[in-house]
């Protein structure tokens, strides 16, 4: 847990304010997910990406999503060699272990469709051949309100493929003095030092796999899923059920607990539901979290 805290406090020392969405984020690693922060420009998601990059000690690669980009920007390019007469693979950005995906709603739905395969199977296909991606591999998407000017809204397949999605927010009275006071953040990232490494993170992974999850809390989380199917024309699908156990595992671990209790289904759920359910419902962003906290309020908690 040393290992953890000191990650944690890394991140905070850029990220102010915002403890909460940082143990998220990590958790949503930990948990093998991926990562959207959606919020109006200027409260730090990008910064926040990086700062995940930097202190998890990732290989990292940023792709500024664009209206005219192509699938081919993401994955990579075949391109004729004359010398040997063959099809040489060029590689894209998506080969790296965080890829910061930036403004991913500002592309087309043609040119999002190229993380689909990346990001469900961490693999790529081009011209019939395969290529595995590294290990760790982690998307973490910014995205602005889909209403602002110039942004595509993530067709369900997409959005289905994001393990959490977080808000930042403005920050707090307290939060945004000691930022104005020490400068821009992108400054202050410079100066911080990597705490994991690659196989410090997989270990994480493993070992969240291993947090004890009872058969009371699985009722508890099949309730919660279920109660979505019942209440909503489409529930959550079994992969978002597999991905809130593997949330609430990692989550336990973040707070240094040894089993799965209710409360950390509770602390996970809307970032894992509010999207799936918003996609669904085709209702505004917002309205996604208070139909995830309503669900919880709905469920009752084992005893």
């Amino acid at each position: 847990m040393s290992s953890l805290n000191a990650t944690i406090a890394a991140i905070e020392r850029v990220i102010l304010g915002k403890g909460g969405q940082v143990r998220l984020c990590l958790a949503c690693l930990i948990a093998r997910g991926h990562l959207l922060i959606e919020d109006v420009p200027g409260v730090g998601k990008t910064t926040l990406a990086q700062t995940l990059a930097r202190v998890l000690g990732l290989e990292w690669s940023r792709l500024q999503f664009t209206s005219d980009m192509l699938p081919a920007d993401i994955v990579g390019i075949s391109i004729f060699d004359r010398n040997t007469n063959k099809f040489q693979f060029r590689r894209g950005p998506v080969f790296t272990q965080l890829l910061l995906a930036d403004e991913i709603n500002r592309a087309s739905p043609k040119a999002q469709s190229a993380l689909l395969e990346a990001m469900e199977e961490r693999q790529v296909s081009i011209d019939g051949v395969t290529y595995g991606l590294p290990d760790p591999f982690f998307v973490v998407a910014t995205q602005n309100p889909h209403e602002q000017i110039g942004t595509y809204g993530l067709p369900e397949s997409q959005l289905d493929r994001f393990l959490m999605r977080v808000s930042l927010g403005y920050p707090d009275p307290a939060a945004e003095r000691r930022v104005l006071l020490q400068g821009e953040r992108r400054e202050l990232l410079q100066d911080t030092a990597r705490v994991l490494g690659p196989t410090e993170v997989i270990a994480l992974q493993r070992e969240a796999r291993n947090i004890h999850v009872s058969p009371t809390l699985l009722d508890y989380l099949q309730a919660l899923v279920a109660r979505t199917r019942a209440q909503l024309p489409l529930g959550l699908s079994p992969r978002a059920a597999q991905g809130l156990l593997r949330a609430a595992q990692a989550w336990a671990l973040v707070m240094g607990d040894s089993a799965v209790l209710p409360e950390h289904v509770q602390k996970v759920f809307p970032a894992i539901a509010a999207h799936r359910l918003v996609a669904l419902e085709g209702e505004a962003a917002e309205r996604g979290t208070e139909i995830a906290d309503e669900l919880i309020r709905a469920v009752p908690v084992p005893v």
